[in-house]
């Protein structure tokens, strides 16, 4: 519609500057005490939504427990700030076996295949969270509520680690008459490298604007990996700059 009204015009189509940005979610800082602390409140709130009746709920305990952690690593007593995590992982789900609270739920909830079907995915995310370790590499689960949040290193020195997700944003190089516009956006998930994500989204540009894209300026977070040739014409469908 900008392009037919004029805001847009062919030129500003076929030179764009793609870019990554990290868009946070609204999290708190994933520490072990407060994620094993929001773990069982909100086992126990799943388990009293779907009929399930708990010996325990550990929450006030829990609640004391993440609160005296905070302090003792604000006062770098790291041996009482380790206690209160194994009392925590103890009333979650100690490594290796299984804890107070999954156990409870998963004993009452082994004649019901409803129940367990409506419970499988908050005991597999304790599940996760219990078992995970700070320094661990691959995959892991740095919030209850948004479970696609991933930890992001983007060099910046205000901020070397971001919890989101990382988007793709495509926009002209040129002025509009219209403005600014954004062509193209797109949420990466699993933290690709910028460099394998230019094709992809390139090609994805030129279907929404019709308009065949000639040069595309990066940064050097794309090095090493030019956009594919053009099928049409056998020039490059973006050059990085």
């Amino acid at each position: 519609m900008a392009h037919k009204s004029g805001a847009l015009s062919t030129k500003d189509l076929e030179r764009v500057a793609v870019d990554t940005t990290v868009q946070p979610k609204a999290i708190a800082f994933p520490t072990d005490a407060r994620l094993l602390h929001k773990t069982i409140v909100m086992l126990g709130k799943q388990a009293k939504a779907h009929g399930v009746p708990l010996r325990q709920s550990y929450v006030r305990v829990a609640k004391r427990a993440a609160l005296m952690a905070g302090r003792y690593r604000h006062a770098k007593q790291f041996k009482r700030y380790n206690g209160r995590l194994r009392f925590l992982r103890t009333r979650l789900g100690r490594l290796g076996r299984l804890g107070r609270l999954v156990r409870d739920i998963r004993r009452k909830t082994a004649h019901d295949a409803e129940q367990r079907r409506a419970l499988a995915v908050p005991l597999s995310r304790a599940d996760q969270i219990r078992r995970q370790k700070q320094r661990q590499r691959g995959w892991k689960l740095y919030s209850w509520h948004a479970p696609e949040v991933e930890c992001i290193g983007k060099g910046k020195a205000k901020a070397p680690y971001e919890f989101g997700c990382k988007v793709s944003v495509t926009t002209p190089v040129t002025k509009p008459r219209g403005g600014q516009f954004v062509l193209h956006a797109k949420a990466l998930h699993g933290n690709p490298y910028d460099g394998h994500t230019l094709g992809p989204v390139i090609a994805e540009t030129e279907r929404l604007t019709g308009v065949e894209v000639k040069r595309a300026h990066v940064d050097k977070g794309y090095r090493g990996h030019p956009p594919p040739r053009s099928s049409g014409s056998g020039s490059p469908a973006g050059s990085a700059e």
